[in-house]
């Protein structure tokens, strides 16, 4: 438990778990549980505000959505049904970047989960979406707002929207629920679990 004793329901000294799951996601806890030291056998203390933590940095891919939505139905952006990747035809220094963050987050966790490594095949991936929402999405906010360069603006679009429906396809089996649901809103798709993993680059 939080105070380094082990978990006594005599003792009261930790929250049920379904109560976590509930006030801040299956998704957040599951995550939590994977990038911990159990998953190598090691102890491990589960605090209340770990979860409330990674629940934290999950929520700001749900702000990047709302923030992609908002602007793409008043600009009446249409996605033109493909997940290729964009980089060969994009211009802007921040698209090229995030795309490349993007490729190089989707190698590093499918090089530690082939060594069976869970620890470190989740640790960039919050790095990865505070980059996204903290530089990417803030430092593009303009080029989303009506535009003198209509190219930009769409490749801006383009990006954001390709970043965000490969991040759901990278973090499907570590938070099932959040991938699901973004990948289905932002592709129309059946299902992410029914897709290939991505590969870098492509």
């Amino acid at each position: 438990a939080a105070d380094g004793k082990k978990m006594s329901k005599k003792l009261k000294n930790y929250t049920d778990p379904i109560d976590l799951m509930d006030k801040y996601s299956a998704d957040a806890f599951r995550f939590l549980m994977l990038s911990s030291p159990l998953t190598n056998g090691e102890n491990f203390a589960l605090a209340d505000k770990d979860v409330a933590d990674v629940s934290r940095k999950l929520s700001m891919i749900w702000n990047m959505y709302d923030f992609f939505t908002l602007y793409a139905d008043v600009d009446e952006w249409e996605w033109n049904g493909t997940l290729a990747d964009p980089a060969a035809t994009l211009h802007n220094p921040l698209d090229l970047w995030i795309v490349a963050r993007l490729h190089q987050l989707t190698a590093d966790v499918e090089e530690r989960i082939e060594a069976y490594d869970i620890q470190g095949a989740l640790r960039p991936i919050l790095p990865f979406v505070e980059d996204a929402s903290n530089w990417y999405v803030r430092r593009s906010r303009r080029r989303f707002w009506k535009s003198e360069d209509d190219a930009d603006k769409q490749d801006a679009y383009r990006t954001l929207h390709y970043v965000l429906a490969q991040l759901a396809l990278v973090m499907a089996p570590f938070t099932p629920f959040l991938a699901e649901e973004l990948y289905q809103k932002l592709t129309g798709r059946e299902s992410v679990h029914l897709e290939n993993w991505p590969q870098a680059g492509h």
